[in-house]
């Protein structure tokens, strides 16, 4: 089983977005049984809550159900559970850090190396933005999800 954990700043936008478009492409190649996913925050702003009702609207226009996700804080345990630690941006990569336990940083990455059609490496918090923030991130997940999914297939199944 590769265990993949996506973690942004609050849990609410990026990170659950992310962990929702990766369970979709993941359910339909029929790959559930092998590749576990969850998402997290560095931040515990809104642990308990549901993602961002705008990121939700967004995600569902696309066939992604996000709603039974509810916001967590990462910690050090996380690093000795997942094989793939995503940041979705260097802030949130370098909090990251902070906490991770020796023999485990290779764990850790941005979530955009795996994109193809993307320069950015950051992925925009469209919490303070209108819809087409949220639109806008859904399409770089995407590509990077479809990048990860690529690498997880090629190094593990």
């Amino acid at each position: 089983m590769v265990k993949v954990l996506f973690v942004c700043l609050g849990n609410i936008c990026r990170s659950p977005s992310a962990e929702g478009v990766f369970r979709k492409l993941v359910a339909d190649q029929g790959l559930e049984e092998y590749i576990q996913i969850d998402s997290a925050g560095t931040h515990a702003y809104h642990v308990g809550s549901p993602p961002d009702e705008r990121a939700r609207a967004a995600a569902l226009q696309r066939g992604i159900d996000m709603s039974g996700l509810r916001g967590r804080q990462v910690d050090e345990r996380d690093f000795y559970l997942f094989d793939y630690i995503l940041a979705m941006d260097r802030d949130n990569q370098y909090n990251l850090q902070q906490i991770c336990p020796p023999d485990h940083e290779t764990k850790l990455c941005l979530f955009m190396d795996y994109a193809d059609n993307w320069n950015e490496r950051d992925v925009p918090d469209p919490y303070y933005g209108g819809h087409a923030g949220f639109e806008r991130v859904l399409d770089m997940i995407e590509d990077a999800a479809a990048g990860l999914l690529e690498d997880i297939r090629k190094n593990h199944l």
